[in-house]
């Protein structure tokens, strides 16, 4: 909910007070894809508040106030191979055998889902559809091309370092990642233009 402040400045004499949001479990985790020759940038978010604690309650957290049940969720297995899936350009109702005309080999970090057995299973039938899954080796964020990309995102384009709602943060990270496709398409169009 509030984005750690690296550095800041007051007057002299004066005292600097930053606005912090106790996240009371509120979080958007994202997950994307950075296509490097076109520049195409692909995302989804998913945000999370913690379950109301009584077993009696069908309704959302208060804390998710405003935001569709399907905006909501964690970063499990199954969305991440559906989040695949439409990477490597299959579409929903695609009968069994399917494959892709070109080769994909996606990058992946050592998220543990990523090592999960679903995500295992999931891997045969990537390879029938020419999709190939490469790992990263552990602790090198440095060998991924998109973590530049996380990391411009979080420190500079998110302008506001602290929001009051779960729906502010979602619509926020949705609006800057949005922003940041539209930024990498056009530098690699100007980069294909000038080669």
């Amino acid at each position: 909910m509030t984005l750690s402040n690296a550095y800041s400045w007051a007057p002299v004499g004066k005292r600097l007070y930053v606005a912090y949001e106790a996240p009371q479990g509120r979080r958007v985790n994202a997950v994307g894809a950075l296509f490097r020759k076109s520049g195409h940038f692909a995302f989804a978010t998913l945000a999370r508040a913690p379950q109301p604690k009584s077993a009696y309650r069908k309704t959302l957290s208060p804390l998710a106030a405003g935001l569709e049940a399907a905006e909501l969720g964690v970063l499990n297995a199954e969305y991440l191979i559906s989040f695949i899936w439409g990477m490597a350009g299959r579409a929903e109702n695609a009968r069994g055998g399917w494959r892709r005309e070109k080769p994909l080999v996606i990058v992946l970090d050592n998220y543990s889902v990523h090592r999960s057995a679903r995500f295992a299973e999931e891997r045969v039938k990537w390879r029938a559809a020419d999709i190939e899954l490469f790992f990263l080796p552990s602790y090198s964020p440095e060998l991924s091309g998109i973590e530049p990309v996380w990391g411009d995102v979080k420190h500079h384009r998110m302008r506001r370092l602290s929001r009051g709602s779960l729906l502010d943060l979602k619509r926020d990270v949705d609006t800057v990642l949005a922003e940041k496709a539209v930024v990498l398409a056009k530098s690699a169009t100007s980069l294909l233009e000038t080669a």
